[in-house]
């Protein structure tokens, strides 16, 4: 287990999570369309959420826009 801050707050999660799983489990959606993810800061391309598993330490803002009025 290693702990990662996901938008403010401090996560526990697997060892070898990737961006990709890390998005599906908290958003629950299979497509990432309409999702944004920020890495250390850095807005990451979603080309490379599969494949760059997170480390201690790692900060991980996801947005995902919300419809209302």
């Amino acid at each position: 287990m290693l702990t990662v801050t996901v938008n403010g707050e401090p996560r526990r999660i697997d060892e070898g999570t990737d961006v990709a799983a890390l998005v599906r489990s908290l958003t629950g959606r299979d497509s990432a369309t309409g999702v944004a993810v920020a890495l250390n800061r850095t807005v990451l391309p979603r080309s490379r959420w599969q494949g760059r598993r997170l480390r201690e330490g790692d900060t991980v803002e996801i947005i995902v826009p919300r419809g209302g009025g």
